[in-house]
């Protein structure tokens, strides 16, 4: 970061200044958008049991609604909708896009069956797809440099937020419509109350594209045309260097898609198992779960963060790699032993570390690929480990649960035992993984 007054992009000089009013209202309607957009695909956490008595689903069914619906589409849009950003009006991309996700989510509250629900969720996933690249690249453009670390930081915390916001809410909203009976709409006739959450929680995100679309879009800072294509990493160049350094590159993105999978099937199932498990009621199993997320999920993303960089002061130089073998090991007991707890709270004492070091390995194995891959590969990187993170996460994190419930165990009341089982399996797996990375990890860093 350069000194306030002048920085340089792209070859062109631009005066430093702080942010406009107008930069805050777009960080914070973003910030809004980002938050809400955890809750319309994360909701579904708070509804599987009547879901599943009312479309007479199975776990893995409903784990098929949950994860790969959203994530077909919201995987492989990501990057065509960043490229699409970088030449067009980003904000009515954006507000485009949350119009699309919460009017999808609103007629998930109108399926009848498996096959239009299943298509809503893909509408959702496509929507949010959205949202993070092109806000990025505004925010970039809205905030100076010296600024812009801080407003990303701002918007990210809606993954935290967001998480717990979406099943404390969802919680409270399902229990309200579930009190009423449901609800009686013009031309629908009785709607139930799991459909009336679904259009609930859908229906604020018309208002916020509405309040996106007033975003001013700022002139870009970088010029475009002085990037100069020979200092772009050509196809064979990228995936050269991926076979040079293959064992870090394996090793740290293995092992986070592996933490990532069991962040998701946490996220996806551990409502539902105080649900089955403890005959806790539905709200208030999100109330204890959503604010066990937004409090141990937040702080461990910010504290595993910060620790890196002392940890290299002190002579560690591979805290990046090495910290996703701590998390691997550290999670391994609270994640094992929190769902064979013999009574909620204890189950929820056990999950606080558990969260905690899964809301915050990713953020230092990022770094960790940013240190050892060159620049004109740094993006490249960075899409490829968010794709595998995506695949395995959002996809196959819930569906692991339900897979070991219905095909392994076979009877419901087992998700106890799935949910300690997983990672009984996958923390050794991403401990290993991670372990093999650091000894060329340092040598790449030249300090082995």
């Amino acid at each position: 970061m350069q000194p306030s007054g002048t920085q340089h992009a792209g070859g062109a000089l631009f005066r430093e200044e702080h942010p406009t009013p107008s930069a805050y209202y777009a960080l914070g309607v973003l910030l809004i958008a980002y938050i809400l957009s955890f809750i319309d695909r994360n909701v579904m956490a708070v509804l599987i049991g009547p879901i599943r008595a009312d479309l007479e689903i199975s776990d893995f069914q409903y784990s098929l609604l949950h994860g790969f619906a959203f994530s077909m589409f919201y995987i492989f849009l990501g990057i065509p909708i960043a490229r699409l950003a970088d030449k067009t009006n980003r904000k009515w991309i954006i507000t485009a896009g949350v119009a699309l996700w919460s009017l999808m989510c609103m007629l998930c509250g109108l399926a009848r069956n498996l096959v239009t629900l299943f298509l809503a969720r893909v509408g959702v996933g496509v929507g949010e797809a959205a949202l993070t690249p092109p806000a990025f690249s505004l925010l970039s453009d809205l905030f100076p440099p010296s600024h812009q670390a801080r407003a990303f930081a701002i918007y990210t915390l809606g993954v935290t937020l967001g998480g717990g916001l979406s099943v404390i809410v969802g919680g409270y909203v399902y229990a309200f419509f579930s009190a009423a009976g449901g609800a009686e709409l013009p031309f629908l006739g009785q709607v139930r109350p799991w459909q009336m959450t679904f259009i609930a929680v859908g229906a604020p995100g018309l208002l916020i594209a509405a309040l996106l679309a007033l975003i001013r879009e700022p002139p870009r800072r970088f010029d475009r045309d002085l990037v100069r294509v020979s200092d772009q990493a050509t196809v064979g160049e990228f995936l050269a260097h991926l076979r040079r350094h293959w064992r870090i590159y394996f090793g740290i993105m293995g092992a986070n898609s592996l933490l990532t999978v069991m962040t998701y099937a946490t996220l996806a199932w551990f409502i539902e198992f105080l649900i089955r498990t403890y005959d806790v009621s539905r709200a208030n199993a999100a109330l204890q779960f959503g604010l066990l997320n937004m409090v141990a999920g937040s702080l461990g993303a910010l504290a595993i963060g910060w620790a890196v960089q002392p940890l290299v002061r002190r002579g560690v130089v591979d805290a990046p790699a090495r910290m996703l073998l701590y998390v691997a090991i550290g999670v391994f007991m609270p994640a094992v032993f929190a769902p064979l707890s013999p009574t909620p709270s204890l189950a929820v004492l056990l999950a606080c570390p558990a969260v905690f070091l899964l809301n915050g390995f990713y953020g230092p194995g990022v770094a960790a690929l940013q240190l050892v891959t060159p620049n004109r590969m740094k993006a490249q990187i960075t899409a490829l480990s968010l794709f595998f993170a995506n695949l395995f996460g959002l996809a196959l994190g819930p569906s692991a649960v339900a897979a070991l419930t219905d095909f392994v165990f076979g009877h419901d009341a087992a998700l106890r035992y799935s949910l300690a089982l997983l990672p009984a399996i996958l923390c050794p797996a991403a401990a290993l993984l991670a372990w093999l990375a650091l000894a060329p990890f340092r040598r790449a860093l030249g300090r082995a």
